[in-house]
């Protein structure tokens, strides 16, 4: 089989963080070329070697109160991933660490644990974007930090609010992906998907239909019309221009998205204590996280029913209710199986579903690295001393 080992890098950031959020937009775009090595197309690849699309595991992680941001990624990616990260945040601090899912117990739930957590999918077609960070950030020139409210600092300092024995983990898993690629590969032509609802949200005719004089002189027929009568202001005016001010944002927001590098991705989170500490309101501050960046005319984030880990009485089906606990475990069971494996969420089954396209703006809005100005919990670990050359003039020995 096709040698896949994958390592856990932390980021650590200094206090200041001076750079514009778009930096991070830059690294996720630069990610998608250095991480993209789909399979050469023959056979022996994909099922002797068993090589398959690389992906990378961005997760945001608080034990026991102090919050860390991961990268989880192929062995052999590691100096492509960090020489990206440094090219836009000099001055950052990665290291190599041990999986901080290994320091607790691999059979939770059992009679010391409890957990509660669920995966993420999109509310629409995935074609439409989520919320991103140019509706919640004031750009500012570069070597000020964006002063408005950074979404993040919401999930950080939850985080921060945690006690002993309690640990929160956010995962964001991201596959780079084309729309060529084949349906086996795990992608679509969400291009072409999306360019569909473009042309309909604005009204377009279809290609082969605009200009077909056949089809002007049956228009005439039907109507009435004299052939060579003016026509009206209304008939000149293009379909785009009769678009209201939403209709042009998602038209907009559409278009952009299509227009970028995309990743499949599958997003979820767990809440995990232990019994003695276990607090259930604390699932609201992934749940107040995520839905920042809904929009009614645009998309959402929302819990996906299948492995949320809470089941409703059935009112119909009675008898079902005398396993539900029993089937709310296995949830959690498998939920956790899944994150500290970083599988997808319908594994061992081969199927997409439960994962979704985010462009490179949607993920810099999902995670990046925000500065002490924008997100001050007192246990967001960063560098507490900034690299510097050395003095010139500094005697070498020789």
């Amino acid at each position: 089989m096709f040698a896949q080992k994958k390592i856990l890098l932390e980021v650590k950031m200094p206090k200041e963080v001076l750079k514009p959020l778009r930096a991070m937009e830059q690294v996720f775009t630069a990610l998608w070329g250095n991480v993209y090595d789909p399979p050469a197309g023959d056979r022996w690849e994909t099922w002797i070697d068993g090589k398959t699309l690389d992906s990378l595991q961005l997760e945001m992680v608080s034990l026991n109160g102090e919050s860390h941001l991961f990268v989880r990624c192929l062995e052999g990616r590691r100096n492509a991933v960090e020489a990206t990260i440094y090219s836009q945040y000099p001055d950052a601090e990665i290291s190599l660490v041990e999986d901080y899912t290994k320091h607790v117990p691999r059979d939770i739930p059992n009679k010391d644990w409890d957990m509660w957590g669920t995966d993420y999918i999109m509310m629409k077609s995935d074609v439409y974007p989520i919320k991103t960070y140019a509706r919640f950030f004031e750009e500012k020139p570069e070597g000020k930090e964006e002063k408005r409210i950074d979404p993040l600092s919401t999930l950080l300092e939850g985080m921060s609010k945690l006690g002993p024995g309690e640990q929160l983990w956010v995962q964001i898993a991201t596959t780079p992906i084309v729309s060529s690629l084949k349906e086996e590969e795990g992608a679509r032509d969400f291009i072409k998907e999306g360019r569909a609802i473009a042309d309909k949200i604005a009204r377009r005719p279809e290609k082969g239909t605009a200009g077909s004089i056949w089809l002007e002189a049956a228009e005439e027929v039907a109507s009435g019309k004299v052939p060579g009568e003016e026509k009206t202001e209304e008939s000149i005016i293009p379909p785009e221009m009769k678009l209201t001010p939403g209709e042009r944002e998602i038209l907009s927001g559409i278009e952009e998205k299509i227009a970028q590098r995309c990743f499949i991705c599958y997003i979820r989170f767990i809440y995990l204590a232990k019994r003695d500490v276990y607090f259930g309101g604390a699932k609201g501050i992934p749940f107040g996280f995520f839905n920042q960046f809904a929009t009614e005319n645009l998309n959402a984030l929302r819990p996906w029913p299948k492995t949320l880990t809470k089941i409703k009485k059935s009112v119909i089906f009675f008898p079902l209710n005398l396993i539900r606990e029993r089937r709310v475990f296995i949830r959690k069971r498998r939920l956790f199986f899944r994150y500290i494996n970083r599988f997808a969420p319908m594994y061992p089954k081969p199927s997409a579903e439960g994962a979704f396209i985010l462009d490179s703006e949607e993920l810099a809005t999902l995670f990046h690295f925000p500065g002490r100005a924008v997100s001050a919990a007192p246990f967001v670990s960063r560098v507490e001393t900034k690299k510097g050359e050395a003095p010139a003039g500094l005697p070498m020995e020789e």
